[in-house]
């Protein structure tokens, strides 16, 4: 008996012990290691999340970057100073620009001898300096970012600014990058390390669970559709789909083509936010005033230049992080690359319609998909023709003929078709030929 409560009771405290052992310290590693722009934004949502599923304590950014564009920049700085866990940078090379203000946000700053931090102009596409205006917002994002995580301000101030002058720090005319050192000695570095273990091991973390984020595959194949080029080669399908489809109706397969590239191009700029609705619903009103124009409008007036203005504009649109058409703190650089990818697809799609055209029905995968075969008066086939009797008869028009559709001559219907004009309802027509069974007539 007195064995027995003995066990019990070691059993118990072995449980006990068990149970009261403290679970190890989660520690999430997420890279920056390219440009600053929307595929990296949404990149730094998704690990965030990642880090608050796993329930981690510490947050290290492996940072690689020459910097990119300042919305960006600043929102992902909004999502790093919004965590309430530690967040740590190490620097291994390069943190210059926007990288130097995601660092700056973060709680502290490690770096790898030979890197560096800073240089935070804002340039434009083709490196030069941006108007003020620009300059002004990332001054005073970098100097309340500073002062948020205890920082001089001034040296902030002083990596966007070359006017500001510094004793012993800084002179007029250059702007502040500092190395490893030179971020120690001035409050921007807290360690020279050579790692990220170098890093816990300084913070007398031990025994932790080491998780590197990774984009899974779906996240991988958005973020390569968001480049600008592939947009446009995108555009052009769509184009390129819908014209071919229209040439051959019935086979299905440019349609489909033309509605995936639809697909892909809006659904990776709305999951990044850059797609709007009202950015998406005017692309859809664009191509439906265009569909209007030609199948139901004759002519081409005002509904077919709507149309192709809506389609462009919101094309462009839908690649820019623009508030509502407000673009003071979009670079001219993306507004050029977005027009640029934009217009070369259309270029490319109207290129594409006028030399490819012909040469599309004589591939293979063609002839395999649409019917080819003619059938020939020698093999038993024929056709009643159009009586020769009807040229030079009057009738009305009983449909629009736009230019095809069918005319009431003499108490009958016949199919009949003009030689591009476009005939109302009801309108006076003359025959003035045939073709098979079709009249060729013209409005009189």
């Amino acid at each position: 008996m007195k064995n027995w409560m003995i066990s019990v009771v070691l059993s118990v405290l072995a449980v006990y012990s068990a149970t009261a052992q403290p679970a190890k310290p989660q520690v999430m590693v997420m890279e920056i290691r390219d440009e600053i722009d929307p595929r990296m934004l949404r990149q730094v949502k998704l690990a965030l999340e990642h880090a608050e599923k796993i329930k981690a304590d510490y947050i290290i950014i492996d940072m690689d970057t020459y910097g990119g564009v300042l919305t960006d920049a600043k929102e992902i700085v909004d999502l790093v100073m919004g965590v309430k866990k530690p967040v740590w940078v190490f620097i291994n090379s390069d943190a210059a620009s926007a990288g130097a203000l995601i660092s700056i946000a973060c709680d502290s700053i490690y770096m790898m001898p030979g890197a560096s931090i800073g240089a935070a102009t804002v340039v434009e596409g083709d490196g030069k300096q941006a108007p003020d205006k620009y300059q002004s917002y990332m001054r005073s994002i970098m100097r309340s970012t500073a002062e948020v995580n205890h920082r001089d301000p001034r040296i902030a101030e002083g990596m966007v600014d070359d006017r500001i002058v510094i004793d012993s720090i800084k002179q007029a005319g250059k702007v502040i990058t500092f190395t490893t050192s030179e971020a120690i000695k001035y409050g921007y570095c807290e360690a020279k390390v050579e790692s990220i273990e170098e890093i816990l091991k300084r913070n007398k973390i031990e025994n932790y669970q080491l998780h590197r984020f990774q984009l899974g595959a779906t996240e991988k194949i958005v973020a390569f559709f968001l480049n600008p080029f592939i947009s446009g080669i995108l555009i052009l399908v769509i184009l390129g789909g819908i014209y071919f489809e229209l040439q051959s109706p019935g086979i299905g397969f440019p349609l489909f083509a033309a509605l995936t590239a639809l697909v892909l191009y809006l659904v990776p700029y709305y999951l990044s936010g850059l797609a709007q609705y009202w950015e998406i619903i005017a692309l859809f009103v664009g191509i439906l005033l265009l569909m209007a124009e030609i199948f139901v409008i004759p002519g081409f007036g005002v509904a077919g230049v709507a149309g192709i203005t809506l389609t462009v504009v919101s094309m462009i649109l839908i690649m820019l992080n623009n508030d509502f058409f407000n673009f003071e703190f979009v670079p001219m650089g993306s507004i050029v690359m977005a027009t640029f990818a934009t217009l070369g697809g259309i270029s490319g799609g109207m290129l594409l319609l006028f030399l490819g055209g012909a040469k599309l029905t004589n591939t293979k995968a063609f002839q395999r998909m649409a019917l080819m075969d003619t059938q020939e008066s020698t093999q038993g086939y024929s056709v009643n023709t159009s009586n020769p009797s009807l040229l030079g008869k009057s009738g009305i028009a009983h449909t629009v003929l736009r230019p095809s559709g069918k005319v009431f001559i003499d108490e009958q219907v016949y199919d009949a078709f003009t030689r591009g004009e476009y005939v109302e309802k009801g309108e006076s027509i003359e025959v003035i030929g045939t073709e098979g069974v079709t009249l060729r007539v013209k409005k009189v």
